[in-house]
Order: C-alpha cells, then structure tokens, then sequence
C-alpha cells in the first residue's frame, strides 16, 4: 500500500520500543532493524521522526516511498507494508515488517530485536532462536549416529521399565520401538536417541557428562568424579556418586529399621534427573554437582522456560520441557511422574524429613538447586531473618545441645541480660527453640 495518511498524535507520544524505531533519515544499515523485525513479533519503522519523537522534513519522500520496497525486497527477501503519512504537518514514511516465517538474515548476518535496540547473533543464540521460532527442540534434530551406535541392554531395560505406562511387545525390535517414539525420524537417530539409548553419547556431544565433587571449603576440593554414558546410567551413577558423600543412619519402625540419609535420595535422584533432561545441550557447559558439609549445589546450563517463575517450581505448574522426547521417554520408563510436578516433590520430600525447602534460582547463564541439610545453618538462619547474635545462640544449641542465660551472656559480650533474654524469647516464639526449667536454671533447647 502507497497511499498518504494524515495523523494526529494529540497528547499520546510515540516511543521506540520492542516493535517501533524512529529514524531522522533512510540509510540502509537501517535494513538491519527491518531484519530484527522480521526475525521476532515484526515491527514499524518510522523515517522523518527523531530520536525524541519530534518530526523532521525528509527529502524526496516520494522518491523513497517507490524505492524502498525493491531495496528491502531484494535485500532481505520480504515484502514490506510501506505507507506516506503526515505527522504534525511533516510527511514521514511508516515501513511495516510482519513476523517472517522462515530466518530472515542481511548480508548473510542474522538480527533480533532487544528492547529498544537491534543486535547481531550467531552460533548458538542463532540455532536457540531458530528452534524457538520453529517450536523445534534440540533432543529432535537428526543425529550423525547410526543404530549400531545404540546399546541393545539400555533400550531392553527401557522395555521393562516401560511396561506399566506403555504398551511395548517384548518383540519388537530397537528400531520399531525407536521408531514408535519417535526417537528415529525419516530412518535417522535423533539426538534424544543417542542420548538416552547410546553406547558412548559424549563421542558427539562433549557436553553430555556430569561432574560431581566433594567440597571442604569452595576452594578445596575433596574428590571429583567424572560421569559418563547415556542418560539412564548417568541417573544410576551421579545418585551413587552423591551417595558416596554424604551420611546415612537408620531408625526403628515397627521393628523395621530404616535407613535415613542426610538427604531425601529420592529428590537427590529428581534434582539429577531434572538436570539431564531440561540441559541445555546446545551450550558447551555440563552438569556440576558440588557436595559440601551442609548442603549439595546441582546446576545445568540453560534457565527456566518462559511463563515459569521460581514460584511456579514450588506447587504443580504447567510442564514446558526443554528436551519434549528425552522428559516422553522418562515418563514411560517411571523416572519422572507428571509433568511439572517433579520440583514440588522436592519440595514435600525435604519438608517431610524436617530440612529446609530446596532453593531453586537463575544464575551463572543455568539453573540451580540447592539442597540443605539442616535448617541450623547460617545461610538459612540468617534467610529467616534472625540477628546475628540469635544465630551464635542457635548455633551453640546444634554443638552442645542446649544454651543457658548465662552461657549465652558468655558468649555475646557487651550487650544486657534483658536483650539477650529478649533474644532467646524470640527464638522460642517463632519456634526454634523451647525452653526447659526454671527461670533460674532454665536452658533453651531445639523445639
């Protein structure tokens, strides 16, 4: 369309933003921003109107209004909506990019739109935004591998952990059954094939291993193990690797003893199946399991999907896996229950042996868990908002079992009687602690 308009802003202003660019005057570099458009929700470009809003006579408009159109066409390969229109009495010409199908590059780079800026990407933001675009997930693209690089024992125990929620022949052969996973497509392996059924993953994709170490102190490194092999052994081996470092004891139930383990092993077993399945295998790092004294540190490249908060993990939310056929096939194989709910589990596991709630967050380009051994540690004392001197009291109740008046006095110097008493009341109402005794004698032990 090439017809003039006339526009009236009134008290509305116009402002650059995600979908609109101002230019003063055409200059081809700005086919780079008609790019961006392209490549994301599509978008305006206004030539005739400043940085600010304000409008500015543009030369020859016509000219460029019949221009325009082959210049982008040939350059970039999409057909704009261009239109004159007048704006505070000035003419100005408005380009229109609708979203493309297909990537749109310029000169051979590719352009997305941030904010209110263009930016060049490539390599691997490049594939992630062509897969999203697409709605195509990197566990389905086509492998190099072929079937003989696949582990007849893997898919059989695959079969038999299936059994309960598919229905498999026990005849059928590797192929049809990867076939009906969707795991071969148009006779090729994809990635989630090699990944989870493969003899040796990490031959093409380097990435794919998990390093688990045991940490004294964050500087000092106690062991390190190096895990390998496709999805389902890795599950096997990071839970003993983990298992390895940390304590178990046992209680008697109805004669029954029971062993108890520093941490629930079946949300250690969750935090590591969630950390191979959601990986970002795209990036170039791996999963890092870090065991300290008082808490395990998993994380994994790659953030929580769009429309998922860290609140959502806590309560059942809507499941957006990252790798769609590597979640389908733990599901079949009952190492995950339904979808979205692995992340609450946690939350009820660790609630139900009396530990803190796992703590989950964005950081360092990946995704985190952290799980506590204990709720008598600083970090988590100090997170529920107790004072520095009410974290020593607590801290001297998990070393020698209980804290007096007078001991606590010892060991806070400088400060009266009534507000170190006024301290361990307050532990006693929000239900740290509980006190035992008379007031003369009295001693403050865990609630």
């Amino acid at each position: 369309m090439r017809n003039e308009k006339k526009k009236n802003w009134g008290k509305e202003v116009m402002r650059e933003s995600q979908d609109i660019e101002f230019k003063e005057k055409w200059k081809d570099e700005h086919l780079k921003t008609l790019c961006s458009f392209a490549n994301g929700n599509g978008g305006i470009l206004y030539v005739g109107i400043r940085d600010d809003g304000t409008t500015v006579e543009i030369e020859s408009p016509e000219k460029l209004l019949e221009t325009l159109p082959n210049k982008i066409r040939n350059n970039l390969g999409i057909i704009p909506d261009i239109q004159l229109e007048t704006l505070d009495n000035k003419k100005v010409i408005r380009v229109e990019i609708k979203p493309s199908e297909v990537p749109v590059f310029y000169r051979g780079r590719f352009y997305i739109r941030s904010g209110s800026t263009t930016q060049e990407i490539g390599g691997y933001d490049l594939a992630k935004v062509i897969m999203k675009k697409h709605q195509i997930s990197w566990d389905s693209l086509p492998s190099e591998a072929g079937i003989e690089d696949l582990d007849e024992v893997s898919i059989e125990n695959f079969k038999d952990m299936a059994q309960g929620r598919l229905a498999i022949l026990k005849k059928d052969t590797s192929q049809k059954l990867l076939e009906n996973l969707e795991l071969i497509r148009d006779g090729k392996l994809t990635n989630a094939a090699l990944l989870l059924f493969g003899k040796n993953p990490q031959k093409h994709f380097l990435n794919s291993i998990s390093r688990v170490g045991r940490f004294k102190f964050p500087t000092e490194i106690v062991d390190t193990i190096i895990i390998k092999g496709n999805l389902f052994e890795q599950v096997e081996a990071l839970t003993n690797a983990i298992k390895k470092h940390i304590n178990v004891s046992y209680v008697i139930e109805d004669v029954h003893r029971k062993d108890v383990w520093d941490y629930p092993l079946p949300a250690i077993r969750e935090a590591c199946i969630n950390a191979l399945i959601h990986l970002d295998y795209i990036d170039s790092a791996e999963i890092q399991i870090k065991i300290y004294d008082d808490r395990i540190w998993f994380w994994n490249p790659g953030g929580l999907p769009e429309g998922i908060t860290i609140d959502d993990l806590k309560k059942e939310h809507a499941s957006k896996p990252r790798n769609k056929l590597l979640a389908m096939v733990f599901y079949y194989a009952g190492l995950i229950e339904r979808w979205g709910t692995g992340t609450k589990r946690m939350v009820d596991l660790c609630k139900k042996q009396g530990l803190p709630e796992p703590e989950f967050k964005e950081e360092f380009g990946g995704f985190s868990v952290i799980l506590q051994k204990d709720i008598y540690n600083e970090g988590y004392l100090r997170k529920i908002g107790l004072s520095e001197r009410q974290i020593k009291a607590v801290l001297y109740v998990k070393e020698y079992g209980k804290i007096t008046l007078s001991e606590f006095r010892n060991l806070i110097l400088g400060v009266s009687e009534k507000t170190l008493y006024r301290d361990l009341q307050q532990l006693v109402e929000i239900g740290n602690l509980k006190a035992e005794g008379e007031k003369k004698g009295r001693k403050y032990v865990f609630a």
